[in-house]
């Protein structure tokens, strides 16, 4: 494939001076002003930047890229894969993409989400089979989201439980890159669209049972930091910030699930009975190979400071799986506001991503948040601390009308959609690449919008040397999409979604 690309790219490197250019005038396939540092083709994405390439080449050998570069230089990409990644050179890329089609659009890396919900009026929370949030899946693949993690919202422990061994075929299939829990272990002051009667004490012990019943792909769970026993040490009523707000910060809502616990005191940290177990909430998701995502919180600033330190040196310790720093759920949204002289969390979150010690969530579908913040954000913290989500439910892709998300019924009027009876907004009904093209328009650079609907949350899954980027060695997942950013063509592991 030819033609417009967003590609990793990377500075000259000694590799250059190792091969025989046959052209003194011929440009490596780099270009000739870069100043990002090392390439997603062999290094950390953390230092990775996108670059448009107006004419690229894209070479895909079965389900896998084998080049990608300036089309000017294909000729020498095959001196470069046999340095690079010798397993993925075919021997004939020259050739290959002297024959290639040219696309007059834009060729992008598939996106990944990683807060999703549902969409084409099907619920992961509600889905009854595996067909059911198959289809679902699909409705967003065929937008252009080629990984895509299915996210829960705050249940009863047996309902999620159920929920997670259901979506966990659908990773082992293929379809899911991952399982999200967005409780429930959240603060009733700052609910939004989740059900405070549903909320749990914190407990060590369903957190270990959701990640047996994930088989291995449990990757994220949104808790509040604030609540007892979500962090080591932490009572309820510490810091300056009430913790939760309601039946569910005391323990009462909890519905005595009876693999751990919570209620008794056993397993979580602190809770009702004053009681102190031996693992935090973190330290269990971490042991689990899942990333805490702090959100629906009204922490302070000091609370959320204590949370990511915690997670941060327990995902190190842990070598987790699913990603190396935590990440912040739908960024100010379920958030106590910012004060000048209460920052509470989202500042905080917003200075943790600044040094790189935390991801953070926008739903940039210009009903969540306005352009300008979403513009403010990618310049405080950098784009490659921000991951552009769609927090989408079932009514993605579908009319206006009434949808359920988990135990919530939902109201779809003018595409947005808000508990039914209620002014609380109860997801998004955008898919990412709507949300990338709403944040292109807000005035984020096209750029920096892809990759962090891409190359960053790849990261999170600790995906990034397999998906996210359109270098050599990953998966040939793509999108050939209109210069509005309208998908044409979307490719999975090299074959065209239908």
């Amino acid at each position: 494939m030819r033609g417009p690309a967003l590609l990793p790219v990377e500075p000259p490197t000694e590799l250059e001076d190792d091969l025989d250019w046959d052209d003194e005038d011929q440009e490596p396939i780099w270009g000739d002003d870069l100043d990002e540092g090392p390439s997603a083709a062999s290094r950390d994405s953390q230092s990775v930047a996108l670059r448009l390439v107006p004419d690229a080449a894209v070479a895909v050998q079965g389900d896998r890229i084998v080049s990608a570069g300036a089309y000017q230089s294909s000729l020498y990409m095959d001196r470069l894969m046999s340095r690079e990644a010798p397993k993925w050179f075919p021997g004939e890329i020259a050739k290959a993409l002297e024959r290639a089609r040219t696309w007059r659009g834009l060729i992008l890396p598939g996106l990944v989400d990683i807060h999703c919900h549902g969409g084409g009026g099907q619920s992961f929370p509600d889905a009854a089979t595996a067909d059911d949030a198959l289809v679902a899946v699909r409705e967003h693949l065929r937008h252009g989201t080629t990984s895509l993690v299915a996210s829960l919202v705050t249940d009863a422990p047996e309902v999620l439980i159920r929920q997670v061994g259901l979506l966990a075929e659908l990773c082992e299939a293929g379809d899911l890159a991952g399982i999200h829990l967005e409780g429930p272990f959240l603060s009733a002051r700052r609910a939004g669209a989740q059900d405070p009667a549903k909320m749990q004490a914190p407990d060590a012990e369903l957190v270990r049972a959701v990640a047996e019943a994930a088989r291995g792909w449990f990757a994220v769970m949104t808790v509040a930091p604030e609540l007892a026993g979500v962090v080591a040490g932490v009572v309820s009523g510490s810091g300056s910030a009430a913790p939760g707000g309601g039946a569910a910060a005391a323990g009462e809502a909890a519905s005595g699930y009876s693999g751990g616990e919570a209620a008794s005191g056993k397993g979580g940290g602190e809770t009702a009975s004053g009681k102190t177990g031996a693992e935090s909430v973190i330290g269990a998701l971490a042991a689990a190979g899942a990333v805490a995502s702090f959100g629906h919180t009204d922490c302070s600033a000091e609370q959320m400071a204590a949370a990511v330190a915690e997670a941060g040196r327990a995902l190190a310790a842990a070598g987790a799986r699913f990603g190396r720093v935590p990440t912040a759920t739908h960024l100010f949204n379920g958030m106590r506001p910012i004060h000048h002289r209460d920052p509470g969390p989202a500042m905080e979150a917003m200075g943790q991503a600044a040094r790189g010690r935390m991801t953070v969530e926008l739903v940039a579908d210009g009903v969540h948040l306005d352009r300008r913040l979403v513009e403010a954000v990618f310049a405080t913290v950098g784009w490659r601390n921000v991951a552009l989500v769609t927090d989408a439910m079932a009514a993605a892709g579908m009319p206006d009308g009434t949808y359920q998300l988990g135990p919530a019924a939902v109201t779809v009027a003018g595409g947005v959609a808000r508990l039914t009876g209620g002014e609380s907004i109860a997801g998004g009904t955008s898919h990412l690449l709507d949300v990338v093209r709403s944040a292109w328009r807000g005035g984020v650079s096209l750029e920096e919008a892809v990759g962090s609907a891409s190359l960053v949350p790849a990261r999170v899954l600790g995906l990034e040397r397999s998906v996210g980027s359109l270098a050599p060695g990953r998966a040939a997942n793509l999108i050939l999409a209109d210069s509005e950013l309208n998908p044409v063509e979307v490719y999975k592991s090299g074959r065209l979604v239908r």
